[in-house]
């Protein structure tokens, strides 16, 4: 093993430090959201540390050609890695609560966080290649040699990360195996170990261990009302246990939004929720209905309570969320009359062939809708799963006016290109017209039929249609998602 120990080294560098570039992802999306904007600060910042621990580790490597230092980098890489579950509460936190713009409090984060880490590990390569070939005449070959462990370290730790490691261990666990594992790393490169060197080494384990378990302990205390911090294959998903004036609530939130609120005494608490029962004004015959997004599955549970002779298909991603909502929000996956699907809503979109009364959308990840479900082609798709007269009912977060109604201009150009007619909701009262809100889009497959045997019982939703609203927006298509241009 020691003759390969470099070659090792610059593997497990390679998959930590993408192990911690994907962790990073999941730490700042409760703060700062998960989109593509995050992701191009995490990634470029991340690279820029290790262009600079690249150019270091050569450097040093130069002056001081001893595997010792190695050692040292290893060591440090576990020492910053060890503090990120600080840096959340203490730097992310605070910074995502100011005022500043987002792209600057992304960067500021990424580089605080798990810049230094990033570039410790970026000086492992480098260094491996000096120590590999101190004389430098194979300087060529082994310099490829190590790039090439290095690159399938950082393959490997991809593939672990995002199948195994953050759905099984967590973000948090992952950093605590990831200390250990770059300290035992640290441990096994040093020259001429001794007894107080392992003394020395045992220390500094159990004492980076404890940063990491204290970091853990301070989040809790400090945020009691999370009952569960937990990782799955999609999203980083908060369970929130909330006070609002006397009632206790319970909610999910996976990014910046809360994707389901739920009190015992009332199933639907979001206002936005209660527009889906329109199926009943507008297609009272309906039996079945499609949802794609359950989280929580509030809606599902409701309707199953409320209409005892429909039944209710729900299409959810991710299969936790169906965990969490047995456990915490009272989904009986035993009801006959529910069917769930875990798939993307746009798979099942593009292969379904069942016909449904009515379509309900409401897939989010926090505030971002799914791209792939606000295209000309989707809503194509969900047109043809749809029975004569049927109806689909989509909620978009967005406002009527301003710089944030790209997104409901764009949508409600999209769905007037598939259905015949097309309505807008305030889905909150209380909201000016700039603000961002919880809008509802209805498209009509064939013409608007209204049911005034029920008209009353609705009449305060009704009241919210948005009478005047026009869009001169482009489709979104799935070659050009103009949402946000």
């Amino acid at each position: 093993m020691r003759k390969y120990m470099l070659e090792i080294t610059a593997f497990c560098a390679g998959a930590i430090g993408m192990i911690i570039e994907l962790v990073a992802a999941r730490i700042l999306s409760p703060y700062l959201g998960s989109s593509n904007l995050i992701w191009t600060c995490i990634i470029g910042m991340m690279l820029g540390f290790m262009s600079l621990g690249y150019y270091l580790g050569g450097r040093i490597s130069d002056k001081y050609s001893h595997i010792n230092v190695l050692s040292i980098f290893l060591l440090t890489a576990a020492m910053f890695t060890s503090i990120i579950p600080l840096m959340e509460l203490y730097v992310i936190e605070p910074l995502s609560l100011t005022n500043l713009n987002l792209e600057f409090v992304a960067i500021i984060c990424s580089t605080l966080t798990f810049g230094l880490p990033s570039l410790f590990l970026a000086t492992v390569s480098p260094y491996c290649v000096k120590l590999k070939d101190k004389d430098l005449d194979e300087v060529g070959k082994v310099s490829g040699k190590m790039s090439s462990f290095s690159t399938v370290g950082s393959i490997v730790g991809t593939f672990l990360a995002g199948f195994i490691l953050i759905p099984l261990l967590g973000v948090k666990n992952i950093i605590l195996l990831l200390v250990v594992v770059l300290c035992v790393l640290s441990f096994l490169v040093y020259d001429e170990k001794n007894k107080m060197y392992i003394i020395k080494s045992l220390f500094t384990v159990v004492f980076l261990v404890s940063i990491v378990l204290f970091g853990k302990k301070v989040f809790f205390d400090k945020h009691s009302d999370i009952i569960l911090d937990t990782d799955s294959e999609y999203s980083r998903i908060w369970v929130r246990q909330i006070d609002a004036n006397g009632n206790e609530m319970y909610a999910v939130q996976v990014g910046l939004g809360y994707e389901s609120i739920v009190t015992d005494e009332n199933r639907l608490s979001s206002d936005y929720l209660k527009f889906y029962d329109l199926f009943d004004y507008y297609k009272n015959d309906t039996k079945d209905t499609l949802m794609i997004g359950g989280a929580a599955y509030t809606y599902p549970t409701y309707y199953l309570e409320k209409y005892k002779d429909k039944n209710i298909d729900v299409v959810e991603i991710d299969p936790k969320m169906t965990e969490i909502a047995k456990e915490y929000f009272k989904l009986d996956t035993n009801n006959e009359r529910l069917n769930i699907f875990h798939e993307d809503g746009r798979i099942y979109l593009n292969k379904a062939d069942k016909k449904y009364d009515c379509i309900l959308i409401d897939a989010f990840k926090g505030i971002d809708a799914p791209f792939q479900l606000t295209t000309y082609e989707a809503i194509l798709n969900t047109r043809r799963l749809l029975n004569d007269d049927g109806i689909v009912i989509t909620n978009v977060i967005s406002s009527l006016t301003g710089k944030n109604a790209k997104f409901i201009e764009h949508e409600y150009s999209t769905y007037k290109a598939v259905f015949e007619n097309v309505k807008v909701f305030r889905a909150q009262n209380g909201f000016e017209d700039d603000e961002l809100q919880n809008l509802i889009l209805i498209g009509f497959k064939n013409g608007v039929i209204e049911d005034s045997n029920v008209g009353d019982k609705y009449k305060n939703l009704l009241n919210r249609e948005v009478l005047d609203f026009t869009s001169s927006k482009g489709v979104v298509t799935d070659d050009l998602c103009a949402i946000g241009v």
